[in-house]
């Protein structure tokens, strides 16, 4: 149990609370306050005192909010770590865009490392903030107007055992699909007036794939005359089971300039185990594939998986690797709700994901990869983090606008999040379309004027 004077803090608190391994059963009570530059925090765990005082001005509500939940962190942090030995390589900080906070401080005129290093963050990972920094120089841009265009096909051939997306398998869902591609064409015919400067578009899922080459040929289609200016454009093909070069003869039709293909794993032994219907043999079949076509090619590789050793995960990276597409992303497991591995899977060795995630970056370093974007989710095994790894001068506009918050997002499509991002005012507000496909398919025209209320605004 966890209580606190200061109403918004328990859900932050409670942050911090899940790094650490058997704190969800200690009676926290929290009390804060503010005075003459001071933000001073006491602690009550099981009967045991512990107080803590930081000097930082606040300016309005905003900040000072901000601040509060930063020390009564830190604060927390230290206590929980002290008593229970354990160190974590992010510290305090439980926001999952930490470059965010890095570009906050050298907005401000301030490096970030004395910040992050304040929060207990590793070495080893302000290292990684610096040079995501520098991965993302070419592209990054703050800019009003500036627009990414996200569609979502939710369909998959099958479900995995640690998605816990909205997705279900196309056998069940395809009765919807006539409805679905009508409902994304009027979504995106009524997008035009609303998009500024387009940066990038992303066709995502769910597998889009798993749609037939006539069915994808549809959307692709109703994209068009919105992507006139030749942007960057990213169809995520997903498994190889669902590869064909008929769909790939679509994606070159209209310009497609870059695919990811989803691995997670080079292991037959893992690919079962999470569920695949497909082998190693397959992967390597689709990127065989895709040599024969003008796209880059993004791979996907998960640190964490069902039974997994690290031997197998450097397996792994060594064949994506030797594959050279132009991105490589590592995501650490993340348990969540919803996802059947949740249900089998409580912690993870902590020792075996460090040394998986290590090795990650040791070897891509090696090979010329440079990290270019990060983020971090609730639930995360080890409290580690995602990273995208590209090539020199391949890095994917769309993955660090969306990460970066930088652009606004226009995204159509069950379970889609649209953003308008309000660069002069500091804030994001958020448009979310129902996760539920008959749901989303009752509601088109109310999402569509809702959407256009939000977007034309100035």
């Amino acid at each position: 149990m966890l209580t606190s004077n200061l109403s918004f803090l328990p859900p932050e608190l409670m942050d911090v609370v899940r790094l650490f391994d058997g704190a969800e059963s200690l009676s926290i009570g929290h009390t804060g306050e503010y005075r003459d530059g001071v933000f001073r925090n006491r602690f009550v765990i099981d009967g045991a005192e512990y107080s803590s005082c930081d000097e930082a001005r606040a300016e309005g509500e905003l900040q000072y909010k901000s601040l509060c939940k930063r020390y009564a962190k830190l604060a927390l942090y230290r206590i929980l770590s002290a008593r229970t030995g354990q160190t974590l390589p992010w510290g305090a900080l439980t926001g999952i865009r930490p470059t965010r906070l890095a570009y906050a401080e050298l907005d401000a005129g301030r490096p970030f490392e004395p910040l992050f290093e304040k929060m207990c963050v590793s070495e080893e990972n302000i290292s990684l903030v610096r040079r995501v920094i520098a991965g993302q120089a070419a592209v990054y841009e703050r800019k009003e107007g500036n627009c990414d265009l996200f569609i979502s096909l939710p369909f998959c051939p099958s479900k995995c055992t640690y998605c816990s997306f909205i997705t279900a398998p196309i056998a069940a869902t395809r009765k919807y699909l006539p409805d679905y591609l009508a409902a994304l064409e009027a979504e995106l015919a009524a997008a035009a007036p609303l998009i500024g400067s387009l940066r990038s578009v992303y066709v995502g899922g769910g597998t889009p794939f798993a749609l037939e080459a006539e069915e994808l040929e549809r959307v692709l289609a109703a994209i068009a005359p919105l992507r006139t200016n030749g942007c960057e454009y990213t169809v995520e093909a997903g498994r190889p089971d669902v590869f064909s070069r008929e769909k790939l003869d679509v994606c070159a039709k209209y310009g497609v300039t870059r695919i990811c293909i989803n691995a997670q794993s080079f292991s037959d032994k893992t690919l079962s185990a999470i569920g695949r219907k497909h082998t190693a043999d397959d992967l390597y079949r689709a990127f065989d594939m895709a040599k024969d076509y003008p796209f880059d090619v993004n791979c996907d590789l998960i640190a964490g998986l069902t039974g997994e050793s690290a031997e197998e995960f450097r397996q792994s990276v060594d064949a994506a690797i030797a594959l050279a597409p132009a991105n490589i992303t590592v995501h650490t497991l993340c348990l969540k709700k919803g996802a059947k591995l949740k249900e089998e899977t409580a912690r993870l060795e902590a020792g075996r994901l460090s040394e998986m995630i290590a090795y990650s970056r040791s070897a891509l370093s090696s090979a010329g990869y440079e990290p270019y974007y990060l983020y971090r989710q609730k639930y995360m095994a080890g409290a580690h983090e995602n990273v995208g790894w590209t090539k020199p001068d391949k890095a994917c506009v769309y993955n660090i606008d969306v990460m970066e918050e930088i652009a606004d997002n226009l995204a159509v499509g069950a379970n889609a999040v649209s953003k308008k991002v309000f660069l002069g005012e500091g804030r994001i507000e958020r448009h979310g379309s129902p996760k539920d496909i008959p749901t989303y398919l009752a509601k088109v025209g109310q999402l569509i004027a809702e959407r256009g209320s939000l977007f034309r605004i100035n």
